[in-house]
């Protein structure tokens, strides 16, 4: 298994569902284990704070595609003289539902993972204490979501269309210039998505193509599915199935050209690469209101044991510190400004300017019927 299919079978997900070493070895452990390490320089705190800290440990409830470095937490560590532990629960979802159910007895002092998509129904549980951090001065509005600060932003992705370089080029063939141009004759068997039930890119997809098309009108989300389903489109359980068995660009292995991915991919492909090329196999197909933006939010959880420490944890995470860690680690943007983006992201990662218009109490208040609608469209 190559180290990108590795990195982004943490990332993204197999059959389970989300929006990852030297960067490979430290990412790979990250993802597995995340506790002890060396330390870097970081401002400690006055001695009395510390001292009430020692010996104490702080739990953050993630998910399991989570990832930092072992330097990053050891930063931490000295800062607050404390232990971290990280208490991996399953995907985004299904961790999410594991806190709610803790509701009276919390498992952990925090929560990492909630993101846009979950957003309404994490608030509506009421398991969030309020804390606003002073590190989000250097957070942009648009990111914040809970104006009660319940849940505070951490980094963000998006989900879009990749393409296989070579193959357009061999055949001469134009790119698609919107999401409904899948459905024509010219694209035919050429697009593999993921399942929606099973996958968190493939959620964010359906919801990005209910944003688009809408529920109602001459042409809707289910017409453009049942368009795709006609001209051949392949459904695959998970992202590594898709992108790896099914997408021929880059480091897959099967035949299709346009497959359901990240906007970051390309910038993985190039960053796994040995040697690294001086350009991606793969690129970005970013029509403007046609592709998903995914938030990462931290909260702290109601009645958590270490409150105090919990509190340092969200700041941290917002520092230039953890937020320089995430690109390389989790092949998302950080969330705070100003922050320096390595150079293969620069280079090889894009950023859509306009993603899709839906809000989390939308998707919230719609997420089950589109799923059922989408099986019943394109799965009987």
């Amino acid at each position: 298994m190559s180290a990108l299919r590795r990195v982004f079978r943490v990332r993204f997900g197999g059959p389970a569902p989300r929006k990852t070493a030297s960067a490979i070895v430290v990412l790979l452990l990250a993802a597995c284990v995340l506790t002890l390490a060396s330390c870097t320089a970081v401002p400690t705190q006055p001695a009395a704070t510390a001292a009430a800290a020692a010996g104490r440990t702080v739990t953050i409830m993630t998910h399991d595609s989570f990832a930092v470095s072992k330097e990053v937490v050891a930063a931490f560590q000295q800062q607050c003289n404390c232990q971290v532990r990280f208490l991996k629960s399953g995907d985004a979802g299904l961790a999410l539902n594991k806190a709610i159910l803790a509701k009276a007895a919390p498992l952990a002092d925090l929560f990492f993972g909630v993101d846009n998509s979950f957003l309404s129904r994490a608030l509506a549980a009421d398991i969030f204490e309020s804390y606003a951090s002073p590190a989000l001065a250097n957070i942009p509005a648009d990111l914040k979501l809970d104006p009660q600060n319940r849940l505070s932003p951490v980094d963000f992705g998006h989900v879009a269309l990749n393409y296989d370089k070579k193959y357009f080029a061999e055949k001469k063939l134009a790119l698609p210039a919107a999401l409904r141009d899948l459905t024509q004759p010219a694209y035919r068997g050429l697009v593999v998505v993921e399942n929606p039930a099973t996958s968190s890119p493939g959620m964010a997809f359906l919801l990005t193509t209910v944003a688009v098309f809408g529920e109602t009108g001459d042409y809707t989300y289910l017409d453009f599915w049942r368009a795709l389903r006609v001209n051949d489109v392949l459904v695959a359980d998970g992202w590594e199935d898709a992108y790896y068995g099914h997408f021929s660009g880059g480091s897959g292995k099967g035949e299709r050209p346009l497959v359901v991915s990240y906007a970051t991919s390309p910038a993985a492909e190039v960053f796994f690469a040995d040697p690294q090329p001086a350009e991606s196999p793969t690129g970005n197909i970013l029509p403007a209101g046609q592709t998903f933006r995914q938030i990462e939010f931290v909260g702290i959880l109601k009645g958590a044991a270490n409150a105090d420490l919990a509190r340092q944890w969200v700041d941290f995470m917002l520092s230039e510190t953890f937020q320089a860690d995430i690109p390389l680690q989790m092949w998302v943007y950080p969330a705070r400004s100003g922050v320096s983006l390595p150079e293969v992201f620069t280079r090889h990662a894009q950023t859509p300017a306009q993603p899709a218009a839906i809000t989390p109490a939308q998707i919230e208040a719609g997420r089950e019927k589109w799923l059922k609608a989408w099986t019943d469209v394109v799965l009987r």
